[in-house]
């Protein structure tokens, strides 16, 4: 205990990550309302991760680099590559749509991304939207919209590169080349990322489970082109490819099983945006995003729950962004997209599609600001689902502003969810899908309060969403999904930048109650506080940083009996140190889990121990 509180204090007097800078007011994002605006003009509470941040916190992946936000919590069941849940403001982990250059990458059947298949190398900036956005995005933005954008060529034409190793046999390697000349900009990057890492299950809880390590490899690649035709017109295209094969346990199987699974995320996109007139822009994209995963034991496919499923998204958009005045911005857009699964499970059908319309317009008076979004989705296999936002922002003075926004949202049912076949596994457990199903709904209602002034910012968010028609199994021996529960989620987050000097500070604290609205009882793995706090310091070439990471209680799901049980709080303290032997060239390392602290993000499966990475890096 002396230990934690010795770090926390040394943190606050001097020293994580270059993440601990504020961010500027004046950076401009497009996710929050599918156009750009700055950040100061965003109502709903909006997080930039830039480039600059990813170099300087030296996490491997996409989860490690969200933990610590206000309202967002992520679990790993068993180290890096392993099945992660994102929870943004207690909502489900199928309540947050994740973007990939704005391309669906999630699976249709599950719901899911699988967001610990991008590895942080290839990946230039990440929006975090928190609140009811499916006005603009439709379903699944019930918690939120993460954005996440691959590198794109800047500058002057040059190189990059990276090499580093650490603890359980990990190392990480990446190279690439990309800039702009004349009227292209290209970009390349390659990436590649081994550990040996630890047992996902941890064997002092789950009896007979195999003892071995569960590593993981991946290889990514990202590329994307952009041509100017003037200055009225651009043509791009991009690609994104992640393959990773992970070892895992199963607590089930018998102790000598070596149960394994391939994971293939994919992203390739086509863009057309062009000024048809003053104040006047158009985009037009073609778009595929491919979920695909695989599952052996022993080598041999698994046939238990199915070992293949693939899901490709296929999307063309047509959106259309109009000034209107002098302040004034009108956004409409038409979307089809159309999904397709293949598997080794028979579904009784395994394709959907959904056209869309929607429109966002906002409206600025001086120091007051108000939008209102719009949207109609047109499902082929359940129907049609509309969801709306009005929202309202004012200042007050030069340094307060007020915000308040009202939001409905929805989340599709997945094609397990209305067509998985029936499959009785046995024990008094079977398995089916339930085509009558309805897509669950929300409304959610959410007050802010904000500052900024002088290198310090200030967030702290108020909001209220109930869930409806959630989908669950109905507890039956012959267990069917069925609109079922409801939920509830208050809660208040706040999130604290300043920056003095040469030192960086920023907390995040986050109080919540999520809940089923019938029982009362808490939502599975979320707590109902969480926290983090991130310093870093400048000592001329050298740069020092820290973070402290607490979570609470949560409720879980026991692994061996099947039954509710409680998770321990838990805290982590992580350390960086880089050193710029040049502009170009930096030293770098990191400790995570400086204390070695033994904790369980899911009920039976492990969190590393403290590790250890070194590496250099060239830009």
């Amino acid at each position: 205990m002396k230990q934690k509180y010795l770090f926390t204090a040394l943190l606050i007097a001097a020293t994580p990550l270059a993440q601990a800078a504020p961010e500027s007011l004046d950076e401009v994002v497009v996710t929050a309302a599918r156009t750009e605006q700055t950040l100061a003009q965003t109502l709903s509470h909006t997080t930039v991760i830039t480039r600059k941040d990813i170099e300087n916190s030296q996490a491997a992946d996409v989860p490690a680099l969200l933990k610590g936000l206000a309202g967002v919590e992520v679990y790993q069941s068993g180290g890096i590559g392993k099945l992660s849940s994102l929870f943004i403001r207690g909502t489900n982990s199928s309540h947050t749509l994740v973007l990939l250059d704005g391309v669906r990458i999630n699976s249709a059947t599950s719901g899911m991304t699988q967001i610990d298949q991008l590895m942080l190398d290839q990946i230039d900036r990440i929006e975090v939207v928190r609140g009811n956005v499916s006005s603009l995005y439709g379903s699944e933005a019930i918690g939120g919209v993460i954005q996440i954008f691959t590198r794109r060529g800047k500058g002057e034409p040059s190189l990059n590169g990276s090499l580093g190793a650490g603890s359980h046999k990990t190392w990480r390697m990446s190279a690439g080349i990309g800039g702009e000349a004349e009227s292209n900009a290209f970009s390349l990057q390659l990436s590649k990322f081994k550990t040996d890492g630890v047992s996902a299950v941890k064997t002092g809880i789950v009896p007979g489970v195999n003892p071995d390590k569960d590593g993981y490899d991946n290889k990514s690649v990202s590329a994307n082109v952009r041509h100017a035709f003037g200055n009225a017109h651009t043509l791009s295209a991009s690609l994104f490819d992640s393959q990773g094969t992970s070892q895992n346990d199963n607590a089930f199987g018998a102790q000598t099983d070596v149960n394994s699974s391939k994971s293939h995320i994919q992203e390739v996109s086509a863009v057309s945006d062009n000024r048809i007139g003053n104040g006047w822009l158009s985009k037009l994209q073609l778009s595929r995003g491919l979920d695909d995963s695989q599952s052996y034991v022993n080598g041999v496919s698994d046939a238990t729950l199915g070992s293949k499923f693939k899901t490709t998204s296929d999307l063309f958009l047509w959106q259309h962004t109009l000034r209107i005045g002098a302040s004034d911005t009108l956004v409409v857009g038409w979307e089809k997209l159309k999904q397709q699964a293949a598997s080794s499970t028979s579904f009784t059908r395994t394709s959907r599609t959904d056209d869309s319309l929607f429109a966002g317009y906002t409206l600025n008076f001086a120091a007051e600001q108000l939008q209102l979004n719009y949207r109609k989705d047109k499902y082929s296999d359940f129907g049609t689902a509309k969801t709306w936002l009005l929202g309202y922002g004012g200042n007050l003075g030069d340094s307060w502003r007020l915000t308040a926004s009202m939001a409905t949202a929805f989340k599709a049912p997945t094609l397990n969810d209305m067509f998985y076949p029936f499959v009785d596994y046995g024990f008094g457990y079977s398995y089916a899908g339930n085509p009558d199903l309805k897509p669950e709904h929300s409304r959610n209602k959410e007050l802010g309060l904000h500052y900024a002034k002088d290198g310090e910012r200030l967030d702290v968010v108020y909001f209220d969403n109930r869930i409806h028609d959630l989908i669950a199994i109905n507890n039956l021996p012959a267990s069917a999904m069925v609109n079922l529960n409801e939920a509830r989620i208050e809660g208040a987050e706040l999130a604290y930048s300043r920056q003095i000097g040469d030192t960086g500070m920023k907390l995040s604290v986050t109080r919540q109650n999520p809940r089923d609205a019938r029982t009362g009882q808490a939502l599975l793995r979320r707590a109902k506080n969480f926290a983090g706090l991130a310093v870093v310091k400048q000592f001329g070439a050298l740069k020092a940083g820290g973070e402290w990471q607490y979570s609470g209680v949560r409720a879980d799901i026991d692994i061996n009996t099947f039954g509710r049980t409680t998770l321990a709080p838990y805290d982590v303290a992580n350390l960086t140190l880089s050193y710029a032997v040049d502009p170009h060239f930096d030293l770098q390392a990191r400790v995570d889990n400086v204390f070695n602290r033994d904790y369980m993000l899911a009920h039976g499966y492990s969190t590393p121990g403290r590790t250890v990475f070194a590496g250099m890096s060239y830009r």
